[in-house]
């Protein structure tokens, strides 16, 4: 089967993107240049753009659109206003993570889910599988490329190729009609990395022209980011990797996304399991730790205590913010308390490491 390519990857090629298969996608890796670390820094410091694109699209439409989403996801859809944007997984029956996704409200008759690439198929086929009357579903993940301005310095750049004050983009809200160099983009305050930022959806056509007029704004603040970087931003601010944090045999409570779980807010797909699952207790749950030994926590390393099995490294790596190794792991309740020593089975041999709380990125706010 052929790699599918983004609207972007010409940039990808006039920059010098290192390019690997992404699931299926001809996607830098990293570009000539930078580099992961310096890539890394350089959105924790200034701005980086990211070609996104490969995530789906899916539009949910119908006089029950809203009833629908509710039901679909974990989170309280009734709660949101026009033109606002919310995170929530999407469980099965079991409780365990068909996806984590965005859910983007025009009105209640219309709403854009935002799933994981990987995922969009089976999102889509799932929807489909619990579709009510009344209601369309229609995957356009074709119809759209999406970037990714992300960094201290974003708003700055954005600004200089639009009218609109984006000060009136509050965080996680958007406008579907901004004028970015004469094209029409829906922007959101929205990314993966733990900094302020925005996610631009453009027509496919339109996709390199405002990925070149972002590149010309930002001059010396910006750089074009890899896949490698942004999975290392989106780790140290401990955002959630599909696949890694949560699972279809991973729970939503026990990754720490609880408050994403609304349990009193009506009937979801996955309630009365995540509900059982609540009333009698977690028998694991996500933690953070750092490293006391020499070696790099990966996914999927055994984690130990006393020789005996107690979970697994759901992420981990050299943080290059911090300059030190941490991780997040799934363990057994009562290994999970700040301050308990558990081994990391690195190449088969235990290597100390220690359960904190605060060990990860927390974006500096601004003084008033």
């Amino acid at each position: 089967m052929s790699l599918k390519r983004t609207p972007l990857y010409p940039m990808h090629l006039k920059y010098n993107g290192k390019i690997i298969d992404f699931g299926g996608w001809e996607l830098p890796v990293q570009y000539e240049g930078m580099g992961i670390i310096k890539e890394h820094n350089m959105v924790r410091e200034k701005a980086g753009l990211f070609d996104v694109s490969h995530m789906g699209e899916i539009i949910i439409i119908g006089d029950r659109a809203e009833e629908m989403v509710q039901r679909l996801v974990t989170n309280d859809v009734k709660s949101m206003q026009d033109f606002q944007v919310m995170y929530s997984p999407m469980c099965y029956p079991s409780g365990g993570v068909v996806d984590d996704l965005l859910v983007y409200r025009y009105d209640s008759k219309n709403y854009l889910l935002v799933v994981n690439a990987a995922n969009a198929d089976k999102d889509y086929e799932w929807i489909q599988q619990n579709l009510i009357p009344g209601v369309e579903a229609s995957n356009r993940s074709a119809e759209y490329a999406q970037l990714a301005l992300q960094g201290p310095a974003a708003q700055q750049i954005l600004q200089k190729l639009t009218s609109l004050d984006l000060n009136a983009i509050r965080f996680f809200w958007f406008n579907p009609q901004v004028n970015i160099s004469g094209v029409e983009c829906l922007v959101s305050r929205t990314g993966y990395t733990g900094e302020d930022g925005f996610e631009i959806y453009v027509q496919p056509q339109q996709a390199e022209f405002i990925w070149e007029e972002i590149m010309g704004a930002g001059g010396e603040q910006i750089s074009p980011i890899g896949l490698g970087a942004r999975d290392s931003l989106r780790f140290e601010a401990k955002l959630p990797l599909y696949g890694q944090e949560i699972d279809q045999d991973i729970t939503p409570l026990e990754a720490g996304l609880g408050f994403f779980v609304k349990l009193e807010a009506g009937d979801f797909i996955g309630r009365s399991a995540l509900l059982k699952q609540k009333q009698e207790g977690l028998k694991r749950k996500l933690v953070e730790f750092s490293m006391l030994g020499k070696g790099i926590p990966r996914s999927h390393y055994e984690v130990e205590v006393g020789g005996l099995p107690v979970g697994h490294v759901s992420s981990g790596m050299h943080s290059p913010t911090f300059k030190q190794p941490i991780g997040l792991a799934l363990l057994n309740m009562e290994h999970c308390e700040a301050g308990t020593e558990i081994d990391i089975l690195i190449r088969n041999k235990p290597v100390k490491a220690r359960v904190g709380k605060g060990i990860f990125y927390k974006k500096k706010t601004k003084s008033k």
